[in-house]
């Protein structure tokens, strides 16, 4: 995440550190434009005042490092926050998080959630008992070092255990941390037996077999560092997925019973996000004839809920999402579960259901098709909102520029707040910020 700040002010700046340290950090640039380009206004004396003052607004104190770069325009600055595992407030008892570009304040209640994460440490960073250095596995490394250089299109020229120290799967003496062995060794189940996963498949709607006792049709015992496990896992609910085909304008699509890009976020997130502090029990995926769960250990982090998990990020693990990330398995940061809603929904499939226990979260994707009699939006909308509820019914979603094509003439916030009326009234649900938004029927 990043913000701009045309002038270091201690206040605005020291909100952006409380927001960033509570949330997965980010950094704020100073004295450079929306454009990127540097402005010339920004000082380093002002920036270290402006830097000096927010940390004491901070309680506890923010840790940030700044950096410059001179040009011929000037000077440009870059704070760098990293997530903290501690709770941090303003001077006047604000606790802030991040949330999109802004920085949102927290309710009481979400404070306690929040509070209650942090008070756990960041576990994913903490050194591997009894796993060493050769644990890793070479192949793995060199996988995802090709992945690294495709995802920022420049070449790695320094050692590798620089940038395994750099991603966090090496303390600065050389010693794995849990993220590193998650991630690259052989075997991380020798070290952290609860971190493999379970895939079972039964025949009805009950966790039943053919004779209706207590039964399956498959089951599978899935191990390996988190890349193989996400591979294996798809390939398995790959098999296990029925297939057909549907006809439009004499052209035939394959149509599998589930949306492809819906079950790999859910598998992803449940491999990305589940609390690896908590023994006994591993990832679970089980599929029945109308319906497949999707249960990872540990509940929702942070201030994170079922009501707001489509407007809220908060990483538990933010060392294996970024390695995910540069592996390829996370194409946009934060966007998964709109692209589940998303992708089900414009599939004809009831949205995913989520369910939040203190030990645990699922995801339920359920096979059924929904085709819901055309509304009749007639007096309860205006005209133009009721062209962009038709638009989504046939399209499957609206932007903001489809929805200028279906009417020019008019000012782009007028039409912004139509479709924010919209929401407001729970006939559209929103997905994504900034250029990245568009909305679907909730």
């Amino acid at each position: 995440m990043q913000e701009l700040m045309f002038e270091p002010v201690p206040g605005p700046l020291a909100e952006t550190l409380v927001a960033f340290a509570n949330s997965d950090g980010g950094s704020i640039l100073i004295g450079v434009d929306e454009e990127g380009q540097i402005t010339g206004q920004a000082f380093a004396d002002e920036v270290e005042m402006a830097l000096q003052g927010a940390v004491e607004r901070c309680r506890p104190p923010v840790e940030a490092r700044w950096h410059q770069a001179a040009t011929e325009e000037g000077l440009a600055f870059s704070i760098v926050v990293n997530r903290s595992p501690e709770l941090h407030s303003l001077a006047d008892g604000r606790v802030l998080v991040r949330t999109g570009s802004e920085n949102r304040p927290l309710s009481g209640e979400e404070i306690r959630q929040l509070a209650a994460t942090k008070s756990t440490g960041d576990f994913e960073a903490e050194v591997a008992p009894g796993a060493q250095r050769g644990d890793f596995e070479d192949r793995v490394i060199g996988e995802f070092i090709e992945k690294w250089q495709e995802r920022q299109h420049r070449e790695w020229t320094r050692s590798v255990d620089e940038l395994l120290l750099e991603m966090g799967a090496l303390t600065d003496v050389g010693d794995p941390t849990v993220a590193g062995v998650l991630l690259f060794a052989a075997r991380p189940q020798v070290f952290l037996p609860q971190s493999g996963l379970t895939f079972v498949k039964f025949i009805g709607k009950e966790p039943r077999g053919e004779d209706g006792h207590a039964g399956y049709g498959r089951r599978e015992e899935i191990t390996g560092p988190l890349p193989r496990i996400i591979q294996r896992a798809w390939q398995v609910v790959g098999e296990e997925m029925r297939t057909g085909a549907t006809v439009t304008e004499l052209e035939r699509k394959e149509r599998t019973e589930y949306p492809i890009p819906a079950v790999r976020e859910a598998l992803i997130n449940a491999v990305a996000h589940r609390d690896y502090r908590l023994g006994g029990r591993r990832i679970e995926v089980r599929m029945f004839s109308d319906r497949m769960e999707i249960t990872s250990p540990g509940g929702l982090p942070g201030f994170i809920t079922v009501d707001n998990i489509v407007d809220e990020h908060f990483s538990r693990n933010p060392r294996l999402v970024s390695g995910l990330f540069q592996w390829g398995y996370i194409e946009e940061l934060g966007l998964g579960v709109d692209l589940m809603i998303d992708e089900m929904t414009r599939a004809g499939h009831p949205p995913p259901e989520f369910r939040d226990r203190p030990y645990s979260f699922s995801v339920t994707l359920r096979n059924v098709i929904e085709r819901p009699p055309q509304p009749d939006w007639a007096g309860r909308v205006t005209e133009r909102q009721a062209k962009a509820l038709n638009f989504v019914e046939t399209r499957g979603r609206i932007t903001n520029s489809e929805y200028r094509d279906l009417c020019p003439g008019l000012s782009a916030e007028t039409l912004r707040l139509d479709l924010a009326e919209l929401v407001d009234r729970g006939l559209l649900l929103k997905i994504g910020v900034k250029r990245g938004t568009y909305y679907i029927l909730k």
